[in-house]
């Protein structure tokens, strides 16, 4: 299997990039947030938790967005490998992804590092904001979210680095500029 990790800034592109490694790799998408943001839009019970946390530009806690992960991996044995969108996000859910993995028999195959200045990932997401009506992509909201991803995302860097998984890849350009930039660093990873 082929297990991607996408990892970026809000804003710097992992769902458009995600679409493509998922055409390129028949890639299962996992994403994290639009699981969430599902069972919101439902009402349901792990919906309303999550939106308290969500509202504020928060992370929504480990055991609840891993537990959906191992779930979904149970189900889907057949695939050809899976793209998780905006997970892990934290140093202890990366170690519990390589965890759920490898009961599943399987690994992390590559980490894409997306990396965008935090201007333009402002501009994209308030631009984003005005298109989608997303709630959350309101100035305040946006910087809230990029302070949690320095203090609590970044060091998932070093953690990917050190087991030689690390792929950075310049954010900007046009989108296939970028997607060919990635699909450099996966393709010899295809068997």
């Amino acid at each position: 299997m082929l297990n991607i990790v996408l990892f970026g800034a809000p804003g710097s592109g992992k769902g458009t990039q995600s679409e493509l490694l998922i055409q390129k790799y028949g890639l299962y998408h996992v994403s994290t947030g639009d699981i969430l943001r599902n069972e919101i839009k439902a009402q349901s019970e792990l919906g309303k938790s999550a939106e308290k946390y969500m509202s504020k530009g928060q992370l929504v806690p480990d055991e609840v967005v891993i537990g959906i992960l191992d779930e979904l991996i149970r189900r889907n044995p057949d695939s050809k490998g899976f793209i998780f969108d905006g997970f892990p996000r934290t140093l202890s859910q990366g170690e519990a992804l390589d965890t759920i993995l490898a009961g599943h028999g399987e690994a992390i195959s590559a980490v894409v590092s997306l990396e965008v200045e935090d201007e333009e990932l402002i501009e994209r997401l308030l631009k984003r904001g005005q298109v989608s009506g997303r709630s959350d992509d309101n100035r305040e909201t946006i910087e809230a979210r990029l302070k949690v991803y320095y203090n609590q995302t970044l060091p998932l860097k070093d953690y990917y680095d050190k087991q030689n998984k690390l792929k950075k890849i310049q954010g900007t350009g046009s989108i296939e500029e970028i997607f060919e930039s990635i699909r450099k660093e996966i393709d010899p990873l295809v068997n």
